[in-house]
């Protein structure tokens, strides 16, 4: 089952993320299927980017979504399938 979520970067304190597809069982920093964009916090204000079409991809193949992945995919106005 394909999950889309976020992969930690960045130093301590100071993280950055990356909006992946993975595997449901792989680890949160583990291997991906595809990275579909980034997500930066910390910034001012806080930053993201996400390929939309490759986001609405998986959404119609059955992928689930992390809340905060949720949210993302919401402020982007992406059409989710779920």
């Amino acid at each position: 089952m394909i999950i889309l979520r976020l992969k930690r970067g960045g130093r301590k304190k100071s993280p950055y993320y990356k909006v992946v597809a993975a595997e449901k069982s792989m680890k949160r920093d583990g291997r991906n299927v595809e990275e579909l964009g980034f997500y930066h916090p910390c910034g001012n204000p806080a930053s993201f980017q996400l390929k939309e079409e490759r986001v609405a991809y998986y959404l119609a193949n059955g992928a689930t979504m992390s809340e905060t992945v949720k949210s993302l995919v919401k402020k982007a106005g992406i059409k989710a399938a779920s």
